[in-house]
C-alpha cells in the first residue's frame, strides 16, 4: 500500500545535512559533558599502625593502586608523603588518633588536602629515620595496600639489646677479676645446676668432650691457670625463640576469633621466662610485640647472635577443622615428607606476602637457602632436637604425627643453627582453639618445650665458639 505524501516527506528530510548536524552538536555535547567529569578518586578503607623498636609500619588499605611521591625535610625531621588521585576522607582523618605517645618513631602525623586530587601527610619524627615507602598488590583479606616502613638509621642490634636486657655478658665484664665459678658449684642464691650447666662448665674447663655421643672422643683441651678467663665464665646457650606472624599477618584465626599471631606470642613469652630459668641459658625474640618480621630476617637475627637453637611457634589451621594434635617440623632438602607438610609448608611461606615485604628491597638470598655439609648437619641436630621436644609435647597433648616431619619452610633456613618448626595445636579446631586461649595449657606447652630443649642439650652438649665479631 503506498504511503501518503506527508510521511514519504519526513523520511526524506530525517537524513537531510540540516538534520545531522543538530545529531552530530548534540552527540559533540553530551561526550564534552562526560569528559568534564572528574575520575573517581580512591578511597581510603582502613588505616593502620603498627610501631616497634625495629620499625613502626604505617598502612593505609584502600580500594585502588596509589602513586605517591615523598622526601625527608631536616631540623626537624620530616617524612612528607604526598598521595596522588586520593580522596580525603574520615578514614584516612582518623590516621592522627592512631599513632600513640610511646611510638619510637613519630610523634604525630598530619593529614591534608594539599591540592586537587592530591591528600599530603606530614610525618613529624621523634628522631631521622631511613623510610621505605611501597605497595602491595590484594592478597588474602587485604585490598591494595599503601605502605609506609620507617626504620631508624641506625638498625637495632639484637646484640645491643641483649646486653641492655643484662642477657650477654660484655668481654669487660668477662675480664674483671671476681670470684670464680667452679664447675658444678651454683653461685650464690642459685639452685645446683643440672647436667646443661655442668656440661657447660666442664667445656669450658676442657675436661669434657665437644663431640656429641658415639663420636670419636676429643683431645682434652689444657686447663686453664688458675683465676684466668675460662675458669670465671662457662659458655652460655643462646636461644631464638620465633612467634610466627605479627602485625599485618594474624596468622590463622579460630573459629571464635582468637588470633595465631597473639597465641603464640603468649606462648613464647611464657617460653622464654622458663628457658632463662635454667642456668647459662639466654633467650632472643624475633618479635617481642605485634608487628611483621620478614622470614628472611628471623634467620638474620637468630645468627647474628650466634643462637644454638632457633624454636619457631605456630598454631596453624587446616582446611577441615576436625584436624588435631601437635607437630613438630624440621627442614627437607629432599621435598616434604607428607602431602600436609608440604601444604603446611606453603602455607607458611605465605608470609611474606601478606605481612608485607618491600620487594625491591629484600634480600632474596635469604628467602633460598645454600644446601651444603652444613645444612646436612643443621637437618640432622634438627631432628634429635625435634624429636626430644615432640616427645615432651606428647605428654600434654594428642600428636597430629607420631614423628619429626621435614619440609621446605623458609624460617627453618639457617644452615648453622638447629631450628625446628612447633605446631602448639589446630587453632581451627575449636576444641584445640579453646585450650590455645588456656593460660594453664600455654604454660604446660612452654614447660613441655623446655624439657625438650634440656633433653636435647643433656644428649648433646654444645660445642665451644668464640665471640661475634
Amino acid at each position: 500500500m503506498p504511503r501518503p505524501p506527508h510521511l514519504r516527506t519526513a523520511r526524506l528530510n530525517s537524513g537531510s545535512p540540516r538534520r545531522r548536524t543538530v545529531l552530530k552538536a548534540g552527540g559533540t555535547l553530551l561526550l564534552s559533558v562526560f569528559t568534564a567529569l572528574p575520575a573517581r578518586a580512591a578511597q581510603i578503607l582502613a588505616v593502620r599502625v603498627w610501631p616497634a623498636a625495629d620499625y613502626t609500619r604505617v598502612t593505609l588499605e584502600n580500594d585502588g593502586a596509589l602513586k605517591t611521591n615523598h622526601f625527608m625535610v631536616s631540623d626537624p625531621p620530616r617524612l612528607v608523603v604526598d598521595i596522588d588521585g586520593l580522596a580525603l576522607n574520615d578514614t584516612l582523618k582518623s590516621l592522627v588518633a592512631k599513632i600513640e605517645s610511646n611510638d619510637p618513631y613519630i610523634k604525630q602525623v598530619r593529614v591534608g588536602q594539599n591540592r586537587p586530587n592530591v591528600v599530603r601527610l606530614v610525618f613529624d619524627l621523634k628522631e631521622k629515620v631511613t623510610p621505605q615507602v611501597f605497595t602491595l598488590a590484594p592478597v588474602a583479606g587485604y585490598q591494595h595496600r599503601l605502605i609506609f616502613d620507617l626504620y631508624p638509621v641506625n638498625a637495632v642490634d639484637p646484640i645491643a639489646a641483649m646486653i641492655e636486657s643484662g642477657n650477654w655478658s660484655t668481654p669487660d665484664a668477662a675480664s674483671t677479676p671476681t670470684a670464680p665459678v667452679q664447675p658444678g658449684m651454683p653461685a650464690a642464691g642459685q639452685v645446683a645446676p643440672d647436667a646443661v650447666a655442668k656440661m657447660e662448665a666442664q667445656i669450658a674447663q676442657g675436661t669434657a668432650p665437644l663431640q656429641t655421643p658415639g663420636a670419636a672422643p676429643a683431645t682434652p683441651r689444657p686447663q686453664s691457670p688458675a683465676g684466668g678467663a675460662a675458669s670465671k665464665v662457662t659458655r652460655m646457650i643462646t636461644i631464638a625463640l620465633d612467634p610466627g606472624h605479627g602485625g599485618e599477618d594474624p596468622g590463622a584465626i579460630g573459629a571464635s576469633g582468637a588470633r595465631e599471631k597473639d597465641i603464640v606470642l603468649e606462648i613464647a613469652k611464657r617460653l622464654k621466662t622458663k628457658l632463662e630459668g635454667l642456668p647459662n641459658m639466654r633467650v632472643m625474640l624475633t618479635r617481642d610485640g605485634d608487628y611483621f618480621v620478614p622470614l628472611g630476617t628471623r634467620v638474620e637475627k637468630a645468627r647474628k647472635v650466634q643462637a644454638d637453637l632457633f624454636v619457631s611457634i605456630h598454631a596453624d589451621a587446616f582446611i577441615q577443622p576436625s584436624a588435631r594434635g601437635s607437630s613438630v617440623f624440621v627442614l627437607s632438602e629432599k621435598g616434604a615428607s607428607s602431602t600436609a607438610a608440604r601444604w603446611l609448608a606453603n602455607d607458611q611461606n605465605k608470609a611474606d606476602m601478606i605481612g608485607g615485604v618491600n620487594l625491591g628491597n629484600h634480600d632474596k638470598q635469604l628467602a633460598s637457602v645454600l644446601f651444603d655439609l652444613s645444612t646436612t648437619a643443621q637437618i640432622n641436630d634438627s631432628l634429635k632436637l625435634g624429636k626430644a621436644v615432640l616427645t615432651e609435647i606428647g605428654g600434654i597433648n594428642r600428636l597430629h604425627k607420631g614423628a619429626v616431619e621435614q619440609a621446605g619452610f623458609a624460617v627453618l633456613k639457617a644452615p648453622d643453627i638447629p631450628s625446628i618448626l612447633v605446631e602448639t595445636a589446630f587453632i581451627s579446631n575449636p576444641d584445640e582453639e579453646a585450650k590455645l586461649k588456656d593460660n594453664g595449657y600455654q604454660d604446660q606447652l612452654a614447660d613441655a618445650i623446655t624439657k625438650g630443649v634440656r633433653r636435647y642439650f643433656a644428649a648433646n652438649p654444645p660445642m665451644a665458639k668464640g665471640r661475634l665479631t
